[in-house]
């Protein structure tokens, strides 16, 4: 007989709430709390990107506290088995990711397994399981950093991914939680079309792929999530943003390097746009927002070169990032970045087949950010919510 789980999947940038410590995150845990508390699933995946922020080395030790935070929340009280993975191990640079992940089961919820990878089976899921530290040895995650000979002109980052695995009422499936590289310079990111960025991401996507569907285990249906870095095709977007304007380059003295590329509206000489390495501002900021920033989806290209192994649900809401980092302008951007849809939640196309759409509004599909109208840092936390296909058998 075909069952239906209630599942949560959520992936969140947190690296804001470490470098501003105590500022944001009491709002940012409240609608956390809102979205588990109006969605009502029995099985909860959070992934997180950036545990410790930029500064991790001064502000790891917070992270401990953030994630008991979320584990000891009266919200959460149903969930009896949890299953807690934290990187938080920076003084091991050859593997250090900085990811972390977090798993719960409602009580209404029975036969859940969990794969140990050493063992190569599953065994069932008890209790509350916390792993703080390199996660080296754990046998149920799986975990690795981008290796460093991947970009040789690029600096080495804390990028990588980390794999669970689990049966939910008899459907197995892989959880992944995904960091992949930002663009460093603006210059450098509309100097062609697609960006060098943009290849270092395929390449770094395919890699995973490839790695969670090897021999080493059983391919299964999966679902990756995470902060994927995924930007516009920036010189696309800046041509289209610039169509009526004049163009000035400025140019450093000594090195003749591109500084910062001026466009002026050419009846009143107003900068229309202006970009750094680290500054993007577009004057008429609001038209990334302006319906969804539904205008801006045709040059969001980097995930249609994998159409071929995944899937998305529709994007209906704005780019995730980079929001303002200002309590009191939480809908704003940062003028530091093109607007983009960096956080999303991919899935393999077996995987797809596993969402149950329903045909009452009230418990479709919903894929959305949390928090749209409160400050949750650079990043808006990206949720899906849908019912699982299972199999009472």
């Amino acid at each position: 007989m075909e069952t239906h789980t209630d599942v949560l999947l959520v992936t969140a940038n947190v690296g804001s709430l470490f470098d501003n410590v105590g500022e944001i995150q009491s709002e940012w845990l409240q609608e956390l709390f809102k979205t588990i508390h109006s969605c009502k699933p029995q099985f909860i995946a959070l992934h997180f990107q950036e545990v410790g922020g930029k500064e991790y080395m001064v502000n790891m030790g917070h992270a401990e506290k953030f994630f008991w935070s979320i584990e000891s929340n009266v919200a959460m009280r149903d969930f009896d088995r949890v299953c807690i993975y934290v990187d938080n191990q920076f003084q091991a640079e050859g593997s250090f990711t900085a990811l972390g992940s977090m798993y719960f089961i409602h009580k209404a919820l029975t036969n859940i397994c969990q794969y140990d990878f050493n063992v190569k089976d599953f065994k069932a899921v008890s209790g509350h399981s916390k792993y703080v530290g390199s996660l080296d040895g754990v046998a149920t995650v799986e975990k690795e950093k981008f290796p460093k000979n991947f970009w040789p002109d690029f600096k080495w980052s804390r990028k990588g991914f980390m794999r669970t695995r689990w049966i939910i009422h008899n459907q197995e499936l892989d959880l992944v939680n995904v960091h992949l590289f930002h663009d460093a310079s603006n210059l450098i990111a509309c100097d062609s079309s697609p960006s060098i960025y943009s290849a270092n991401r395929h390449k770094a996507l395919r890699y995973i792929i490839n790695r969670i569907s090897d021999n080493r285990h059983t391919s299964l249906p999966f679902f990756l999530f995470g902060d994927f870095n995924f930007r516009l095709d920036t010189r696309s977007v800046v041509q289209h943003l610039s169509t009526s304007a004049d163009v000035q380059t400025v140019r450093k003295d000594s090195s003749n390097e591109v500084e910062k590329i001026i466009y002026e509206e050419k009846d009143d000489r107003r900068v229309l746009l202006l970009i750094e390495e680290k500054l993007f501002a577009y004057l008429h900021q609001a038209m990334f927002r302006e319906d969804n920033g539904k205008a801006l989806l045709q040059y969001d290209k980097e995930v249609t070169a994998f159409h071929d192994v995944v899937r998305e649900e529709e994007i209906k809401f704005p780019p995730s990032y980079p929001y303002s980092e200002e309590y009191t302008k939480p809908t704003q951007y940062m003028n530091t970045r093109c607007p983009a849809w960096c956080d999303r939640i991919l899935m393999s196309h077996t995987a797809q087949e596993f969402i149950h759409n329903w045909d009452d509004s009230e418990k479709s599909v919903i894929y959305n950010t949390v928090g749209p109208n409160v400050c949750m840092g650079d990043h808006k936390p990206v949720f899906l919510f849908f019912a699982l296909k299972t199999n009472s058998h």
